[in-house]
């Protein structure tokens, strides 16, 4: 595989020879096997793979949320492996932004409460303007004074995007966002993804099984036993699902 051509100041984040293994002696196993990757600044990226590829560890360990075995992660300039827990807590949460399978939003609150939420808790005050361009992406402005149980699972998801997005962060990570959601909802999730890149040039770096929502992406990569072992520009679903036949997935 060519080596990364970006620059570094085009970087939103990047491992280098990153390996992460699980479990000890006869149950080893080595979930990363040496993973050099860069992630561009404000574009999307689809991670895909087998079961059991390494697509979730590698988001987990680019996001702080693992650690890494041996190797470098980055995000921008920060060298993440050597943050104390504090440090990596900051960085969670005042430059990364995150969207997975299960929403988590606090279900006594609001649907606003629940977007506010990360910058309440970092003492902050949502930029007005802001936060009313990111409820008007998600559609959710007739729907912010309802609690997540009176919401549809898409528009709890959406509730869940907004949050994410509403601090700005340099990157926003999506672990599976579809996954939970009927055809419509994640339609409309992925349409406000693609947005989010296209309009306000957020950065997204998204975990999936699924070549539609795959084909959403600028660039689509492939992982198969830990490693990298293809990449695709602008790829169709057709194209996508060729790729994952290869690859057995």
């Amino acid at each position: 595989m060519a080596p990364p051509t970006s620059t570094l100041l085009d970087v939103a984040a990047r491992t280098v020879d990153t390996v992460k293994v699980y479990g000890r002696n006869e149950s080893v196993v080595r979930a990363l096997d040496g993973v050099t990757i860069d992630f561009t600044r404000g574009a999307f990226t689809a991670i895909m793979g087998p079961s059991g590829s390494g697509k979730s560890t590698l988001l987990h360990c680019l996001a702080g949320l693992d650690t890494v075995t041996s190797g470098e992660v980055y995000i921008g300039d920060t060298a993440i492996a050597g943050l104390s827990d504090s440090d990596l807590t900051l960085l969670r949460r005042d430059r990364l932004g995150f969207v997975f399978q299960t929403y988590n939003l606090v279900p006594t609150l609001t649907a606003a409460e629940n977007i506010e939420l990360p910058l309440r808790l970092a003492g902050r005050r949502a930029d007005p303007a802001w936060l009313e361009t990111v409820v008007a992406a998600v559609g959710l402005a007739d729907r912010l004074g309802h609690r997540p149980a009176e919401l549809s699972g898409g528009q709890q998801q959406r509730v869940a995007a907004a949050r994410a997005l509403v601090t700005r962060p340099e990157i926003l990570f999506a672990d599976e966002p579809t996954g939970a959601l009927d055809s419509r909802s994640s339609a409309e999730l992925l349409a406000f993804l693609r947005r989010a890149v296209d309009e306000f040039g957020q950065t997204i770096v998204m975990v999936t099984h699924d070549p539609m929502a795959a084909a959403r992406a600028d660039r689509v990569v492939f992982l198969a036993d830990g490693r990298i072992v293809n990449e695709m520009i602008a790829p169709t679903t057709g194209d996508i699902l060729d790729a994952m036949k290869k690859l057995g997935g």
